[in-house]
Order: C-alpha cells, then sequence, then structure tokens
C-alpha cells in the first residue's frame, strides 16, 4: 500500500495526472477510507469539471477526517467554481471551525468578503489573516505569495482611505472640531484604521507605572524654558568653536563591544554618523568637556535635572551627520524626559516619538518622553546638532522623585557582584 501511495503522489507531482489518478483508484480499492486517495481522486475529478463526482468524493474524504480544515477548504473552492456562494461560505467555516488561525482559511473567508460585499468589509478580513502569516515576505509559503501580497495592498489602501474619513469626519463635526486639532485625535483615527499602532512606553531600565505616556509635553509645565532660550546663541557658539578647534573629541554615540547584540545599531556602531560631546553621561560629569563649555554649563544649572543613579544625568551635544537616520528605539526609564535645544537645524531634518513627527527649530526648546518609541532623520546635506539633556518628569510629585532614586540605588546595591 505504501508504495502505491508514493508512487501516486510522485505521479501527481510530476504532473502525470492519468497516471496518479489510476494509482489513487489502486489505493482506493485496497482501501475505500483511503482519506488522502479520496481527497486526491476529488481534486483530479474537479480539474476534470467532473463537479458532481468531487464533490462526493471530497464529502467522503471529509467524513473520514473531521479534524483537517483543507478538505472542507478544497470543497469551498468547487462550491465557488459552481456558483453555490452559500455552500462555498459554510465550506470556509467549516475550515475555520476546525483550525481558526489556519491561513489559507482566512485568506478565503477575505477574498469571499472581497467578491460578495466589497473591500471595505473584506479588509479587517485580510488584515486578521496578515496577522497569521509570518511578519517578512522573503517567508511567505510561495504557494500562497500571491494571495498574501493583495491582501497586503488591500489593507494599505483601507487604512489609507479610512484613516482620511475618519479625520474628515472629525473635522466636519463642529463640536469637536477643536478637538481635532489636537494630535491624539488624528493618531486615534489612524489606530483605529489599522494605519498605525499604539505607542505606549517602553522602558529599559526603570519604569514607572500609571504615568500617562505622552510623546512632546507641553512647554507650560516647563518653567526654566525660556531661560535656556534665551542662552541659545552663547551656547551655539560654544558648539562652533568645539567644532572648529576640538573636533575629535566628538565621538560615536553607539560604542558596542564585540560580541554583544548590536541588533538595529549595526550601521551606526562606532560610527561618527552619530557622534556625541559629553558634558555628563549616564549620572557622571566629563570634566574636561565641561571646561570647555562654561556658558553652556552655566545654563544647563537653571533646569530641572533629573538625578537616578547610573541612568541621569546626560547632557550632550548630538551631531548627525547628512544622510543619517537614527533608527526606532527606546529610553531607559519614563521617570525622566529628556530635552533637545537645537543649535545647527538645517531643513529636512526630523524627530518622531511615537505617531508625532516634529522639526527642529534654531533656539526652540522640545522636551519628549523618549521611552516611546523614537527615531530621527537627517535628510539634508549638512551636519545637524542639538544639546540634549535630561529632566524630571514633571507628573512626578517630590515624594514620588525620592522613590525613583531609592529604587534606581536598590536595584543597582542588588545587582553588585558578591564581596564587591
Amino acid at each position: 500500500m505504501s508504495n502505491l501511495v508514493d508512487a501516486a503522489s510522485a505521479a501527481a507531482s510530476a504532473g502525470r495526472w492519468q497516471d496518479a489518478e489510476r494509482l489513487w483508484n489502486q489505493v482506493r480499492a485496497t482501501d475505500p477510507r483511503h482519506v488522502q486517495a479520496l481527497y486526491s481522486l476529488g481534486v483530479h475529478a474537479f480539474q476534470r469539471r467532473d463537479t458532481a463526482n468531487a464533490i462526493d468524493l471530497l464529502q467522503q474524504a471529509r467524513a473520514c477526517a473531521p479534524a483537517d480544515p483543507m478538505i472542507p477548504l478544497t470543497l469551498s473552492v468547487v462550491f465557488r467554481d459552481t456558483g453555490d456562494p452559500a455552500r462555498e461560505w459554510a465550506a470556509i467555516g467549516e475550515a475555520l471551525t476546525i483550525e481558526p488561525y489556519f491561513l489559507p482559511g482566512l485568506l478565503s473567508k477575505a477574498e469571499f468578503l472581497e467578491r460578495s460585499r466589497g473591500r471595505r468589509v473584506a479588509a479587517p478580513a485580510f488584515r486578521n489573516a496578515l496577522k497569521v502569516a509570518p511578519a517578512e515576505p522573503a517567508h511567505w509559503p510561495a504557494a500562497l505569495r500571491r494571495r498574501l501580497e493583495h491582501a497586503l495592498n488591500v489593507v494599505r489602501d483601507d487604512a489609507d482611505e479610512c484613516a482620511a474619513f475618519l479625520q474628515q469626519q472629525l473635522s466636519a463635526d463642529r463640536s469637536a472640531s477643536a478637538a481635532a486639532l489636537d494630535t491624539r485625535w488624528v493618531e486615534a483615527a489612524s489606530i483605529l484604521a489599522g494605519k498605525s499602532r499604539p505607542y505606549p512606553s517602553q522602558c529599559n531600565d526603570l519604569h514607572v507605572p500609571r504615568l500617562a505616556a505622552l510623546p512632546f509635553y507641553p512647554r507650560e509645565l516647563f518653567p526654566w524654558i525660556a531661560a535656556l532660550e534665551s542662552k541659545t546663541e552663547r551656547i551655539r557658539g560654544e558648539l562652533l568653536q568645539l567644532l572648529d578647534s576640538h573636533p575629535q573629541m566628538f565621538r560615536p554615540y553607539i560604542q558596542y563591544r564585540p560580541g554583544d547584540p548590536v541588533n538595529q545599531w549595526k550601521t551606526l556602531n562606532h560610527s561618527l554618523q552619530w557622534s556625541a560631546f559629553h558634558l555628563w553621561e549616564h549620572g557622571k560629569p566629563v570634566a574636561e568637556h565641561i571646561a570647555l563649555c562654561p556658558e553652556t554649563t552655566q545654563a544647563l544649572a537653571a533646569i530641572d535635572a533629573v538625578e537616578i543613579d547610573g541612568i541621569c544625568p546626560n547632557a550632550m551635544f548630538s551631531a548627525l551627520t547628512p544622510g543619517t537616520t537614527i533608527p526606532p528605539h527606546t529610553g531607559e526609564t519614563n521617570a525622566r524626559l529628556v530635552g533637545h535645544l537645537p543649535l545647527v537645524t538645517p531643513e529636512r531634518c526630523a524627530l518622531r516619538v511615537g505617531h508625532d513627527w516634529r522639526t527642529w527649530t534654531a533656539g526652540e526648546v522640545m522636551v519628549f518622553d523618549d521611552t516611546i518609541e523614537h527615531e530621527a532623520r537627517n535628510d539634508s546635506d549638512q551636519l545637524r546638532v542639538v544639546l540634549i539633556f535630561d529632566v524630571w518628569n514633571p507628573l512626578l510629585s517630590q515624594d514620588d522623585r525620592h522613590c525613583v532614586t531609592t529604587l534606581a540605588r536598590a536595584i543597582r546595591r542588588f545587582r553588585q557582584p558578591e564581596g564587591a
């Protein structure tokens, strides 16, 4: 029996359909309930346009193997070909009842909805199918590639159309028009349409729970901003002097050791495409650098600088060369926020935090939560430089701050090697 099954399968794989059907009939003659023989003969009958026989054989196979979702799904193809949508839909439903995450079944469901009810109804079903498929198109099964490409195109087009429609509805509603100008409602529409996803706070170190995850914070929360901005020209003067006389003191910001997993940082690892001149680094002052920047040091003394053991404060001139992109990443703790004082700001440079994109304007401070996924781009042909510094999250009380510093010290003490 096994030799017959192997021979029949080999004949089918080689496209010798008559030989395959003859051999499957021999298998069935020996075992009338042989599932593979019944299924294959049903497929052969369908290829010959013998629809009635195909349905009968596939239904026999289904009765013999009720847990195989491929059999009712194949029946759905036969019913589609014969113009019987009710039975086609029922067969797809049966396949998905057996295996709810059966990718061919999910695609068939979406395709049925697209044919019968249109793309807008089908798009959520295509989106569900893509959730089950491998994330990378290069890993898609060859037999499903064309269908998955179609699913991806439907989902992308639908997200664009839906987001635009939702935003138009927000703007058209006079009672919501003021709120619609708020970027959070633009983002809400984008998430609802499936065009983007929520961006939560993702801390690599200390996470303060129940703290709002705001991409950019209103400047009204930081009374020191105006004073810092008033020192922009003096700070820029020190920066330009450094770039002119001490360029070698700018070093790569990303410096992984050999053997460390570099992940998204491979391109920038040990690269001067993103370089920094540190004034404070991981809570420690860099005395030599501070001595070269008295105006900048004095200006930073007036901000609400955060001190968290082993993490903060940090302050640096951050330089991004033309054509460089800092890939999406997240920071250490949402107890601190990151401030930018833009100093050298060519056009076509931008920062994304979560859903929101901002451009830098020289002398205008922006403060954001770097534990929300963020990235930066310099698409210009000039150097971009900003002064980066850490401040306390203004949503934390003094007692909260004390708890943060206590926890940070405690975890580092706990992780010290024995005897240290």
